[in-house]
Order: C-alpha cells, then sequence, then structure tokens
C-alpha cells in the first residue's frame, strides 16, 4: 500500500534529526489507514501547485487586544476538525484530527512577546554560511566590507535613538502633536522586521510575497482585512509594476525598522485621537524626518561618543581579517558613513591600529551611486582634520583613507582581473561557476551594497542576515517544529479528502469541509508568527510563499550568513555548494530529510513508501 505523503515546506533547512518525537496513541479508535484512489491521481496524472493559496489569517493576531488563545492551552477550534456525511472522507478526518491531538496533547498558547527577538549575531547560535550559488574561496583575491550591520552591529539603543530624535524632528520641524513627545510612543522591537514596503498612498506596512503580492498588511497598530487589501488593489492582492515603483517604498535594511514602526505609531496615534490625516503626507513626513535625522549629523555623534552603549561586541571580526589578510587576500572597505563616524566604531571592535589591516579604506562612498558613477574621482581624507584633500588620487595606498569614488575608478586602481585560474575541464566539472569576478563584497543592505556590484560588474556578493540565525533557532524549538508539522499533516489531509471526494462537482458540505480545513491551515501558521515574535512572520516567508526580501536574496547574494564571525568557521580556500534540491518547479521537489510520510508516523516503514512523489 502506498503511504500518503507529506512534504514540510520551511523557509529554512531543518534536519529531520530535530523533529521531537511524539505519542501515537490515542483512547480511540483508529480508523483503517486508506490509500489514494489511483484511479483518480496516478503517479503520471497530476496537476502541479506552483504556490498554496490558502489564507484565511486570523485578523486579531498578534493585536494587544486579541484573547483568542487561553494563556494555559491551545484555543479547542485549533484541535477540531470538521465532519463529513461521506464515511471515506470521514475517516480521513477523524484519523487527521487524533494525529493532530496527540501532537499537541500539552502544548501551550504563544504569547508573541514571550519570544526574544534580536539582531545581535552573539545572541543566535547558528553559525553556518549558506550557498546560493557555487563560490570557490580559493578565487577570491580581494574581500569588500560594508560598515553598519556588517563589520559592527548595533545594540536596540540604537533603533531606538533613531526612532526618538525622527519623532521629535516630526514635532519640531513638521509641527506635528506636541503631544506625540510624551504619550509613550517609542521603538517596539517586536512590531517590524526587516524586507517590508510601505504603500505611500494608504501607510500600510506590508509584507510582499516574491510574486509582489501583499501577504500581511498592517494600518497602524491593526491588521488590514484581506477584504480591504482587495478593496484597495481592486481585486488582487497586489499592484501592477508600475503602480509597484510609485506607491510601494522599500524597507530593506535594518534601519528601516525603526522607520517603519514610527509610520505604523504615528498613523495609530492619529486614528487613537480621531485626528484627521492624509496617509502620505505622513509617510513622506516621517521618511523625511528619518532621512534628515541621518544627514544632521547629531544622530552619528551621539552613537559614535558612547559606542559601549550602541555598539554590539564582534568577538571573531578581528580573527576572520587576519585569517583572510594572511591567506594573501586584500581587504577593501567601503562605507556610506564619514571617516570619524566609522573611526569611533572601529577603534571600538578593533583596536586603534584598526586601519593596518585594510589595502584600501573607503568613506562617504555614495552606495549605490558608487556602483553607477562613472567619472568621480576619489579624494583623499585627511585623517586629523576630517578633510577632504584636493590632490588627485593616483594610488589607494594602505593606511590612508578616501571618499567619494565609483567603482570604475577603483577597478583601475586596484588592477582587478578576472578570475580564471580553472582549466576548462575543472570549471566543467564544477558546474555553474560565477567565473566573472575575482572580489567578494561583503554587506548586509541588498540595494544599498550587492545588487549592483553582482548586476553591473558580476561581483561575487554575500549578504549579512542575523535573522537567519534567530529563525533557525526558533525554527529549532519544539513548538515550531510541530506547529510546522501540523500544517504539513493538514495540507495532506486537504489532498487525501479531495482524492475521498473524487472528480465530481463539489457539493456545499463538500466546499464547507474544505473551507474549515484551509482555515485551520491558516490558524496554524498564525501559530508559527507568533513564535516568530512579530506581526508579519519570517522575514523569508511571506505566510505561504517566499519573501520578496528571500527572492532578491536568492537573486542577488551568492551566500548568506547570521554575522561576519561565521567566517571563522570555513578555510579561506572553501568551495560553497548551493543544495542540490532547490527547484523551482514542484515536479521537480525530490524525497529529503524534510518529507514525511504521515502513514509512516503511525507505521512500521515500508519500502513500497519511498515511490511517494510529491502531489500525493
Amino acid at each position: 500500500m502506498k503511504a500518503s505523503c507529506l512534504i514540510v515546506a520551511t523557509s529554512l533547512c531543518i534536519s529531520s534529526r530535530a523533529l521531537v518525537p511524539f505519542s501515537t496513541t490515542s483512547s480511540r479508535q483508529q480508523p483503517s489507514r486508506r490509500a489514494y484512489n489511483n484511479a483518480l491521481i496516478s503517479p503520471t496524472d497530476r496537476l502541479f501547485a506552483s504556490s498554496l493559496e490558502i489564507d484565511f489569517s486570523n485578523e486579531d493576531v498578534f493585536n494587544d487586544s486579541d484573547e483568542s488563545e487561553s494563556p494555559l492551552s491551545l484555543p479547542s477550534e485549533m484541535l477540531k476538525f470538521p465532519r463529513h456525511s461521506n464515511d471515506d472522507v470521514n475517516d480521513v478526518l477523524i484519523e487527521t484530527e487524533a494525529l493532530v491531538q496527540n501532537l499537541h496533547h500539552d502544548s501551550k498558547a504563544v504569547d508573541p512577546k514571550s519570544t526574544k527577538r534580536s539582531m545581535s549575531p552573539t545572541m543566535n547560535t547558528n553559525d553556518s554560511i549558506f550557498a546560493n550559488t557555487y563560490v570557490d574561496l580559493g578565487n577570491v583575491d580581494t574581500v569588500g566590507f560594508d560598515y553598519d550591520y556588517t563589520l559592527v552591529h548595533y545594540t536596540e539603543e540604537l533603533l531606538t535613538l533613531l526612532y526618538s530624535m525622527a519623532l521629535t524632528r516630526l514635532v519640531n520641524d513638521r509641527h506635528y502633536p506636541t503631544e506625540m513627545l510624551s504619550c509613550g510612543l517609542q521603538y517596539d522591537s517586536y512590531f517590524s522586521i526587516r524586507g517590508l514596503a510601505v504603500d505611500r498612498e494608504t501607510g500600510w506596512i506590508c509584507h510582499l510575497s516574491y510574486t509582489h503580492k501583499v501577504a500581511v498588511a498592517w494600518e497602524g497598530r491593526e491588521k488590514v482585512s484581506t477584504s480591504r487589501i482587495f478593496e484597495e488593489y481592486r481585486g488582487k492582492r497586489g499592484l501592477n509594476p508600475r503602480e509597484r515603483k510609485a506607491r510601494l517604498k522599500p524597507l530593506n535594511d535594518l534601519f528601516s525598522m525603526a522607520e517603519c514602526c514610527l509610520i505604523a505609531d504615528t498613523i495609530q496615534y492619529f486614528k487613537d485621537n480621531d485626528i484627521d490625516f492624509c496617509s502620505s503626507n505622513v509617510v513622506t513626513d516621517i521618511l523625511g524626518a528619518i532621512r534628515d535625522t541621518h544627514i544632521s549629523g547629531d544622530f552619528h555623534r551621539i552613537v559614535a561618543n558612547n559606542p559601549k552603549k550602541y555598539f554590539d561586541p564582534t568577538p571573531h571580526l578581528k580573527g576572520v581579517l587576519r585569517n583572510l589578510k594572511g591567506s594573501g587576500k586584500r581587504l577593501i572597505f567601503a562605507s556610506n558613513s564619514p571617516f570619524w563616524y566609522v573611526d569611533a566604531g572601529m577603534k571600538y571592535v578593533l583596536g586603534d591600529e584598526w586601519m593596518d589591516i585594510w589595502d584600501a579604506v573607503i568613506v562617504s562612498a555614495g552606495k549605490p551611486a558608487f556602483y553607477t558613477e562613472t567619472r568621480r574621482p576619489f579624494r583623499e581624507v585627511n585623517t586629523e582634520t576630517n578633510r577632504v584633500r584636493f590632490q588627485k588620487v593616483e594610488k589607494l595606498e594602505s593606511g590612508k583613507v578616501f571618499t567619494e569614488g565609483c567603482l570604475r575608478e577603483l577597478t583601475k586602481l586596484m588592477d582587478w582581473r578576472v578570475s580564471g585560474d580553472k582549466d576548462d575541464g575543472q570549471v566543467e566539472s564544477m558546474g555553474p561557476l560565477n567565473m566573472n569576478s575575482n572580489v567578494l563584497y561583503i554587506g548586509d543592505s541588498l540595494f544599498a551594497d550587492l545588487v549592483d556590484a553582482k548586476r553591473e560588474y558580476g561581483w561575487l556578493t554575500a549578504a549579512v542576515t542575523p535573522e537567519v540565525g534567530f529563525e533557525l533557532d526558533v525554527q529549532q524549538s519544539s513548538d515550531h517544529l510541530l506547529a510546522e508539522r501540523t500544517i504539513a499533516i493538514l495540507l495532506n489531509a486537504l489532498r487525501k479528502v479531495q482524492s475521498e471526494m473524487g472528480t465530481r462537482e463539489y457539493t456545499s458540505e463538500d466546499s464547507l469541509v474544505l473551507d474549515k480545513l484551509e482555515k485551520l491551515v491558516s490558524r496554524w501558521r498564525d501559530r508559527e508568527t507568533n513564535l516568530l515574535g512579530n506581526p508579519f512572520g519570517s522575514v523569508f516567508r511571506a505566510r505561504y510563499q517566499p519573501s520578496l526580501f528571500a527572492h532578491s536574496l536568492r537573486r542577488y547574494c551568492d551566500l548568506y550568513m547570521n554575522t561576519i564571525g561565521s567566517l571563522r568557521l570555513y578555510s579561506p580556500q572553501h568551495r560553497f555548494y548551493p543544495e542540490p534540491d532547490f527547484r523551482l518547479l514542484a515536479h521537480e521537489i525530490k524525497r529529503s530529510t524534510e518529507a514525511y510520510c504521515t502513514d509512516s508516523l503511525l507505521e512500521e516503514p515500508n519500502e513500497s513508501d519511498s515511490n511517494c512523489v510529491n502531489g500525493c
């Protein structure tokens, strides 16, 4: 008998060995196992879905007023399944309900704010480096680094400061209500994540899928209903490309988390106090206040004068840089920040002689224009006075600091050449190598640091994404693994139920059962979101699909990692390989450690079970 199979689809790979064992005993009598009707669903006659359009999300999830989950136990409706007059369908429902109840016989409700969210690399335990393409570090002779959230990491105090200073500018410069300064508004680390977008017209904070659909949207601190999303976007979950460009402002770097929170809080303040407002003006004003806070220099001076308060420790940074340098690689420092600011931070994390290790130090680079400008020359910075020298720069010398410039000038002055150490036979045997460049650039901001470097010049790129370490830690918790497994069981039940219903036109009873099962799937997805400690869920998943951020990470980054310190675990000549089963289409998915047969959870494995294919 073929076992009915399910695939646990996760945003990040989790070994099956990490799954928590559970009891398979039940006080109820288990119905006999039923095979799929091969006349209905044969191995060669399948329809494959490229995305799962199930999303009856609970509108109240993560609202402070939400009392749908008791602090002591799971809501009973999350463990109860509908019933059907068809005995075969009903057997599937009873069987699946018993399995889910066994899984969660002692599960508790989840308080989203009980999750300790941290972007500090020292708080996250996973130090793996993940590869999207083949990368041979032995071919890399130059490694470039961004500064903010790459070489240095910040405490939560930094985003609190940015939020507070921007709020003050709203009141003082744009005449927002003075009461906003005294009503308790402050940065909330449990609200925003990276990779969101703000709709300039509505003020909604949106989490976009890789297909640019709005998976979740918040207006202030209230979740936007699915019906309102469809109404605003004319019966769709998204906008056409022209409208997207005009309306949606990406919030892609870690600094933007304060920006996102301030937009939501300001709109909520106006709504709570019955103050008329124009959403587009609020968004424009806040974006301007954040920009002015950065440009003024006041924000940077406060941070530079108190590094102990605002900088996280980076215990492995010095060792990683020395190891790369010792292997013969040239190291380039390239930041958009001014010299006096990066000098304060680098002295704190590396010591007073921090410039000695770099072959070139570039500040106030103006990325991403740094990549697209073609005639902007470098200028030298006087490190004593912070003034820019007039003389033309003919060579980038170690121990000196340079500003402005462009990538074309950098390429010429550094004498970079295309990598090509391997002969044709080696290249062919290794698969799709990136042979366009021998430069690896590491940064945190996809679109400011990495996209143009990859797209315009073919550099190898690596993203520092502390979220990956945090989310892997959460996903390896027993609560998340159980929720993940429950979703997979429910999806498998939906397939089995429809197999029993056959190919006839569905009755109203059929549709009602399917609707209720889909709502259960959505409730369990809400639980996964709560476990991640924010109302948007995973940075890498937009409800049931990969997020736009994850799609961009996959497209423009060869490597990604929790922190620069992750490099300490790899040789400077290490070769990184992408996951072999990283496929795009459902029919290409192979059995792996992430595939489970629901019948085998309760029965001894059978050799014939290995023949399961996607879609059963």
